[in-house]
C-alpha cells in the first residue's frame, strides 16, 4: 500500500517526469556522467553507459524534446560583471572576448557604475540570457546574483570567496605581496608601510597578506597599514598624511598601482624624491606602472591565467560538470622599475 500514491518503488516523486538527477541517484553515480552517456560524448566506459542506459529506460527517463530546442537556440554568450575604471579588468574583458571568440561565445557587458550596483548589472545580464556570468567582486549580498547562480554558472572573480559554493578565481595576493616586502627588504627597508583600505573582503585579504610577509620577513612590529582605497584620489590622500609626519616609511606597498599613482603624483609635488626618500610598489602592473614618468616597481597580476582559469570554468560548467566548486589562485610575480631603489642611509 502506497502513502498517498505519489512516491514510486524507487522513492521518486512519479508526479513529474524523471530526470537526469534520478537516473543519477538510481545508481549512486554524478548526473554529469549520466549527461556524457544520454548526450553520447567520450568519456564513460562502455559498462557505465550500459548501467545508465538500462536504468533510463527502468525509470522511463526520455531526454526533454523541450531542453533540446532550448540547446539549438543557445545564445552561447557569456555575461562580464566588471568595473571600467579598473586597468586590470577591463584587461581582463579584452583578452576573454578574444579567447571566447575562438570557443563560439560572445560576451555581454556589464559594468559596474556608481549607477548601476551588482543587482541591477545581474539583472541586465540575465534578461540577455547569457549562459554563465563572470563577475569582478561582486555584491556579496546580491539577490540577483543569489537568483542567476541557480540558473546558470557564477564564476566570481577577483576576492577570495569563503563559505559560498561558487567557483572562485583570484589572485595569489600572499605570494605578490611576500615578493614585493622581500625586494624591498633585501633593499634594506625595514620601515615598510602599506596604503589600503580594509573594509571589504579584498582590502582586508590584500592588507592581511602584507601583514603576514612583514611577520615572516621578522618586521612584524614594523607593519602599518595607512588607510586608503583603490583609487587615485584615495592614495594621494594617504600620501599627504605621509608627507606631514616628522617621521616618514623609507618604503611604501600600496594595495593597486591607481593608488600608488596618486601616492607618486603627491609625493613629487611634496618634493619627496622617489625612491632616494621613499620607494614606492604598486599592484596589478597595469599600463599605469610601465608609463615612462611613472615606471613603477609592481606586483604582475597574470591577466591571461586569469582568463583562461575564469573561461574554462565556466564553460566546463555550462557542458555539465557539476563536481565540487573550483578555487584557482593565479600566479604572481614582481616587475621592478625606477620607483624602488635602496634605504635611505641610516634608516
Amino acid at each position: 500500500m502506497t502513502t498517498g500514491g505519489d512516491e514510486g518503488q524507487h522513492g521518486r516523486d512519479v508526479t513529474r517526469p524523471p530526470t537526469m538527477r534520478d537516473v543519477a541517484d538510481h545508481l549512486g553515480v554524478s548526473r554529469q556522467l549520466v549527461s556524457l552517456v544520454m548526450r553520447n560524448a567520450p568519456g564513460p566506459s562502455d559498462e557505465s553507459r550500459r548501467r545508465i542506459l538500462a536504468a533510463a529506460r527502468e525509470l522511463g527517463y526520455r531526454p526533454n524534446a523541450s531542453a533540446r530546442l532550448l540547446r539549438q537556440h543557445r545564445t552561447r554568450l557569456l555575461g562580464t560583471m566588471f568595473t571600467m575604471r579598473n586597468p586590470f579588468q577591463v584587461r581582463f574583458v579584452e583578452q576573454l572576448a578574444a579567447r571566447a571568440a575562438e570557443q563560439g561565445y560572445g560576451l555581454t557587458l556589464g559594468p559596474i557604475t556608481a549607477d548601476e550596483a551588482t543587482d541591477d548589472v545581474v539583472a541586465q545580464l540575465m534578461e540577455e540570457r547569457v549562459e554563465a556570468v563572470v563577475a569582478f567582486n561582486p555584491g556579496p549580498d546580491s539577490a540577483s546574483l543569489a537568483e542567476a547562480g541557480e540558473r546558470v554558472p557564477v564564476v566570481w572573480l577577483g576576492e577570495w570567496v569563503e563559505g559560498r559554493p561558487v567557483d572562485n578565481v583570484h589572485v595569489d595576493e600572499v605570494e605578490g605581496l611576500r615578493l614585493a616586502v622581500e625586494h624591498l627588504t633585501g633593499l634594506g627597508h625595514r620601515d615598510i608601510a602599506y596604503v589600503g583600505e580594509t573594509g571589504t573582503r579584498l582590502g582586508r585579504h590584500r592588507a592581511a597578506a602584507y601583514r603576514a610577509a612583514m611577520a615572516g620577513a621578522g618586521l612584524a612590529d614594523h607593519a602599518e597599514v595607512v588607510p586608503g582605497g583603490f583609487g587615485e584620489e584615495d592614495g594621494a590622500t594617504a600620501a599627504r598624511e605621509i608627507v606631514a609626519r616628522t617621521e616618514r616609511p623609507t618604503a611604501v606597498v600600496c594595495c593597486g598601482d591607481q593608488c600608488a599613482a596618486g601616492v607618486l603624483a603627491v609625493l613629487a609635488r611634496s618634493g619627496v624624491a622617489v625612491p632616494g626618500e621613499i620607494s614606492v610598489v604598486g599592484f596589478d602592473d597595469s599600463y599605469l606602472a610601465s608609463l615612462s614618468y611613472h615606471r613603477l616597481t609592481s606586483v604582475h597580476q597574470d591577466v591571461g591565467a586569469t582568463v583562461e582559469a575564469a573561461l574554462s570554468t565556466a564553460l566546463a560548467r555550462i557542458g555539465g560538470d557539476d563536481g565540487p566548486p573550483r578555487t584557482v589562485a593565479t600566479p604572481t610575480t614582481l616587475v621592478v622599475r625606477d620607483s624602488t631603489g635602496p634605504a635611505p642611509a641610516g634608516r
